[in-house]
């Protein structure tokens, strides 16, 4: 076997680069390894602390005393008298099967550690695929300046869904991205969302939620609720979602973004575990109606991977905690608007 170095003359090859990964929450089972999204890139430091945004009142944890990192199997683990929360004493911890109604005081926010850390790992947030422009006018609109209302249509996700703060609102967040991108412009977010509607409900609600404000873009976020027993059926769900499309349309000449969504958590026993069917009908009425995807469910997916729901969860059935908004925002980011 020959050696094979590097002759003079020639550059050694650069690393690979990383990828920074700010937030991403966590929860620990007594001393059980944590996964993490990725794995922490060897020599760079892993932070913990108890809020999303470091602020007053953030406590921030101690690596060797408050937890360990396996960065080869990109685990975090609670160590002997950590001061990181153990999810062993939610009361939701060891059911098979709930119903959330009969656990009074469930819900994971006091659970959750938010990590900082740096991967090697290719980073899985790709872009959306989508035939041709559907948002080309929007996007002329909002380069030439002025007014530009954007409406948040859906359920209670999309009305806030337990963000710590308005501003972390996937939406929101994403308003605040198109008006650094687009400084001429002057864009409000209008809240069309209310918490436990489907798109039954949607239609009922169209006329004074997002007609009447006169939107230059809809986001469209239904699937939570319809998907859920004694919900909206597939089929109605897909011609009700393809009727609210048509309608935004006829009505303000408005852009639509569908925004699909997550499976909740699989042990609650109102859900119907028939996500996939409502994510793969939102991508369906999308093409058919010309109009833009942000494939939340696809992304989600990919994050449980390695991810568990209680991860992600801030009522640990069906509300993503401040990292789940971020995993919308990165899906509309994907739309390329």
């Amino acid at each position: 076997m020959v050696a094979v170095g590097l002759g003079a003359g020639c550059v050694a090859p650069s690393p690979a680069p990383l990828n920074t990964q700010n937030g991403e929450s966590v929860v620990f089972f007594g001393e059980e390894p944590s996964p993490l999204a990725f794995r922490p890139a060897r020599g760079a430091a892993l932070r913990l602390r108890n809020t999303y945004r470091p602020g007053a009142g953030t406590v921030t944890y101690e690596e060797g005393r408050d937890y360990r990192v396996d960065h080869d199997k990109g685990t975090v683990t609670r160590l002997p008298g950590s001061r990181l929360p153990d999810f062993r004493t939610n009361v939701l911890f060891g059911q098979a099967e709930f119903d959330h109604t009969k656990f009074p005081g469930y819900g994971n926010l006091p659970f959750f550690a938010y990590a900082d850390y740096d991967s090697a790992d290719a980073f899985r947030w790709y872009p959306t695929p989508a035939p041709g422009d559907p948002l080309a006018a929007a996007r002329a609109r909002l380069a030439a300046g002025g007014p530009f209302i954007v409406v948040a249509f859906g359920d209670s996700i999309a009305n806030g869904g337990e963000a710590s703060s308005p501003d972390l609102v996937f939406w929101r967040r994403w308003i605040a991205d198109l008006q650094a991108k687009y400084p001429g412009a002057r864009i409000a977010g209008v809240n069309g969302a209310t918490g436990g509607d489907t798109t039954t409900r949607g239609l009922e609600r169209l006329r004074t939620k997002v007609l009447d404000a006169r939107p230059d873009l809809v986001l469209v976020a239904f699937g939570m609720n319809d998907h859920n027993r004694r919900g909206v059926p597939p089929a109605d769900f897909e011609r009700q979602l393809t009727e609210i499309v048509t309608r935004v349309r006829s009505g303000t000449g408005a852009a639509v973004v569908l925004v699909s969504t997550f499976p909740p958590n699989p042990r609650w026993v109102h859900g119907t575990r028939r996500m996939d069917e409502y994510a793969t009908i939102t991508a369906r009425v999308a093409v058919a109606t010309g109009s833009a995807h942000a494939d939340v469910y696809g992304l989600w997916q990919a994050m449980t991977e390695r991810k568990r729901p209680e991860d992600l969860l801030a009522n640990n059935i069906n509300h993503p905690n401040d990292f789940g908004h971020w995993i919308y925002y990165r899906a509309l980011s994907a739309t390329g608007l």
